[in-house]
């Protein structure tokens, strides 16, 4: 029996791994779209959505059925328990990126405005791209510090988002014909910004796993 869990929980990692990689391509995929302005990455994004959600689907059910059948404990158990976690935020997280994606690939035009880069959207791209890949590393090797470091990260897409704030209210004031695109750019980074807070969801469930600790309404 314990050779069939290993067996089992470490194709639910393998899984869980290939889905980070999943999503993190796509944000990569957006943030190239806007600085190359070129649509055929949001288009990509757009066509490849559904391989996320069935990669979910797919690591629900694999944990469903080691519960089921293996009934883990200890750090077996975290580890299925955070999983299912995990995969809900990575979800949420490409549903962000297949919104970004639709918005550039319908509104090509503005990606090369000084609009667009005045919201410093591509930079939040490449934060939380950036934050995903630490997830990546910090599962494949059970490496908790690489999953703490995601709060000084998300910090970078919080001030990034208060600055969008001004920024579109500085726009529609100068340019009030053009508040829905504003209004759109801004709904943009709260997104992204939310992107942040899932990874930092995923960070306190991997300190969960690994070191058997609740970090959730405290310090890190």
């Amino acid at each position: 029996m314990a050779v069939q869990i290993e067996g089992e929980l470490q194709a639910l990692k393998d899984n869980l791994i290939d889905m980070l990689e999943m999503v993190r391509d796509q944000i990569d995929r957006c943030r190239k779209a806007i600085e190359k302005g070129n649509t055929k990455y949001a288009k990509t994004v757009l066509e490849e959505e559904n391989k996320v959600n069935r990669q979910e689907i797919a690591i629900d059910r694999d944990c469903e059925n080691i519960l089921a059948l293996y009934t883990p404990v200890a750090t077996d158990l975290r580890f299925v328990l955070s999983t299912l976690k995990i995969t809900n935020n990575l979800e949420r997280i490409g549903d962000y990126a297949k919104t970004l994606a639709g918005f550039i690939q319908d509104n090509q035009e503005h990606i090369s405005t000084k609009w667009f880069p005045k919201f410093h959207i591509s930079e939040m791209l490449d934060v939380l791209g950036k934050m995903l890949k630490s997830m990546r590393e910090a599962v494949v090797r059970g490496d908790t510090r690489l999953a703490r470091k995601t709060t000084a990260m998300d910090e970078q897409l919080n001030n990034y988002y208060r600055d969008a704030f001004k920024v579109a209210a500085s726009l529609i004031k100068k340019k009030p014909e053009r508040a829905d695109i504003f209004l759109a750019l801004f709904a943009i980074t709260r997104d992204l910004e939310r992107g942040g807070d899932h990874t930092k969801n995923i960070a306190e469930e991997l300190v969960f796993h690994i070191e058997a600790k609740v970090l959730k309404h405290r310090g890190r």
